[in-house]
């Protein structure tokens, strides 16, 4: 008798563990709105289904959904994943937010550091640096007109160490005939070429997107034969002599350090250590084509 009512409770105690909410979800659920009611979840309501967390609105919701068949429940859960895959893809990439790589100012045309310290303006998103302070009410006043010589200057200093010969965003090829046929658009003072308005406008939508894209079509056309064997900024430590170089992409271009404290000193002057690792490059091309045999036919 007594075995008998050892059973009889712990069935009741199974029971009630697949009808209630789980005591040890923290609220972890897939879902952020309630599948029953389609508002928020409360935070406070869950049950746990195949493994997963659902979130409810309110008590009673969550019996609601106990009550669904399986198919219906499992077609809760497969799109409340995908959706949650979606928004962490889209959380993990950034948009493109880099510094300012002229070594001009596109008001005065001077040299940057010739006035003082430059100054930093926001225009569309992208970092700017001005000469001085006389500088900015005019940069102000026709922010259009000097946007397009910075975005001019940008896309020709990043064009000759773009990697993509197609469409970032389609695929497509960027030439026709022969001829060049790309559109440059200008983010977060990063160069993106495309084929038509169509991919510009999708490119505006999901820029970070298309960088991590970018940034892996410029690693594997740089490293190979990238042109230091030193770091940029301690130029007497040479790369993989305090480990693994690390590296990043900047203005289109690859830049390795002997390693990642000497990030911070590059960021105060990106313009300067481009320059010297623009005229590496330059040379090794140079050297290259030399070693490369003349076809007289």
């Amino acid at each position: 008798m007594q075995r008998l009512i050892a059973l009889l409770l712990l069935a009741c105690a199974t029971t009630l563990a697949l009808a209630t909410p789980s005591a040890s979800l923290t609220g972890e659920a897939i879902n952020t709105n309630c599948p029953v009611m389609k508002g928020a979840i409360d935070g406070k309501t869950f049950v746990e289904y195949d493994g997963h967390s659902i979130g409810f609105c309110c008590p009673g919701c969550d019996s609601k959904f106990q009550a669904w068949d399986k198919s219906k429940k499992d077609a809760f859960v497969k799109a409340s994943l995908a959706a949650q895959k979606a928004a962490n893809a889209t959380k993990a990439l950034p948009a493109p937010d880099e510094p300012y790589t002229l070594s001009t100012c596109p008001v005065s045309g001077k040299k940057l550091g010739s006035m003082g310290e430059p100054v930093a303006v926001e225009a569309d998103g992208s970092q700017v640096l001005l000469c001085c302070e006389g500088c900015k009410k005019s940069f102000k006043a026709d922010t259009v007109k000097f946007m397009k010589t910075v975005n001019e200057a940008l896309a020709a200093e990043q064009k000759p160490y773009y990697p993509l010969d197609t469409c970032v965003v389609s695929g497509e090829s960027l030439t026709e005939k022969g001829k060049d046929i790309a559109k440059d658009v200008l983010i977060g003072n990063r160069l993106f070429r495309v084929c038509c308005k169509s991919c510009i406008k999708e490119l505006r939508k999901e820029p970070g997107k298309y960088l991590a894209e970018l940034d892996a079509a410029v690693l594997k056309a740089q490293a190979k034969d990238y042109p230091l064997k030193t770091c940029i900024v301690r130029t007497k430590s040479k790369l993989g002599s305090m480990g693994k170089p690390t590296q990043r992409v900047l203005g289109n271009r690859l830049v390795q350090f002997c390693c990642a404290g000497c990030e911070p000193a590059f960021e105060k002057n990106p313009a300067s250590y481009l320059q010297e690792l623009d005229a590496a490059w330059a040379e090794a091309r140079r050297s290259a084509a030399k070693a490369t045999p003349r076809d007289d036919k």
